[in-house]
C-alpha cells in the first residue's frame, strides 16, 4: 500500500498494489497489519455503500459525538472527494483536502474522526464505499455548508451549475457557526 500524505497530514492518500493480466485485476483494500504499520491501527464497526448520479453533492457531514473516521473509495465512476478539519486544537483547523477518486485511478482517502466530509460525483453516476471507525449516530450528525466561502473548497463543478444536493445538505451551518470539535 502507498501512501501519501495530503496538506494536511493526518489525511492520507493510499494507493494500493493493483495486480493484473488480460482477465482483470485484483487489490486488498484492507489490510489490518499494513495499515498498523502506516501508523493507523484502526477499528472498523460498519461498512457503507452509495450510488449516486452526475452532479449530486453528499456532505459535508460529521458527527460531533461519535466522531467517524472513514476509509474512503469509489468503485464505479469518479467522485472529487473532500475532508474539512473541523479540530479547534488543530494547526489545519479550517482547512480543506480535496482529492479525486475513481473506479480507474482504484485511490484511497483515509478522513480521520474530527474531519467533515463530503463528495461531489463527476461521472454520469458513482457508487461510493466506506468503512468507518464508530457507528453513524443521527443525533449526533451535524452538516457544514458545502459552499461556505470562509472554507473557499474549489469544487470542480460544470459553469453556472449547482450541484444537487438533499435538503439536509442544502440547509448545512456555515463554518463560522457550526460546532467544532475542541
Amino acid at each position: 500500500m502507498h501512501h501519501t500524505p495530503t496538506h494536511i497530514p493526518d489525511v492520507l492518500l493510499l494507493t494500493p498494489k493493483v495486480h493484473g493480466d488480460h482477465r482483470g485485476f485484483f487489490m486488498e483494500t484492507w489490510n489490518a497489519r499494513v495499515f498498523a504499520e502506516l501508523g493507523l491501527d484502526l477499528v472498523f464497526v460498519q461498512d457503507n455503500h452509495s450510488r449516486s448520479q452526475q452532479g449530486t453533492l453528499r456532505g459535508l457531514h460529521y458527527q460531533i459525538r461519535q466522531p467517524q473516521g472513514k476509509l474512503v473509495r469509489v468503485t464505479v465512476g469518479e467522485v472529487f472527494d473532500v475532508a474539512v478539519d473541523m479540530r479547534r486544537s488543530s494547526a489545519t483547523f479550517g482547512q480543506w483536502v480535496g482529492e479525486r477518486l475513481s473506479a480507474e485511478n482504484k485511490r484511497m482517502l483515509w478522513v480521520p474522526p474530527g474531519f467533515a466530509h463530503g463528495f461531489l460525483v463527476l461521472s454520469d453516476a458513482a457508487e461510493f464505499q466506506y468503512k468507518c471507525t464508530d457507528y453513524y449516530a443521527p443525533e449526533h450528525e451535524r452538516t457544514l455548508r458545502w459552499d461556505d466561502p470562509d472554507l473557499g473548497i474549489e469544487w470542480p463543478l460544470t459553469a453556472g451549475n449547482r450541484p444537487l444536493l438533499s435538503e439536509k445538505d442544502a440547509s448545512g451551518a456555515a463554518f463560522a457557526e457550526a460546532e467544532a470539535y475542541p
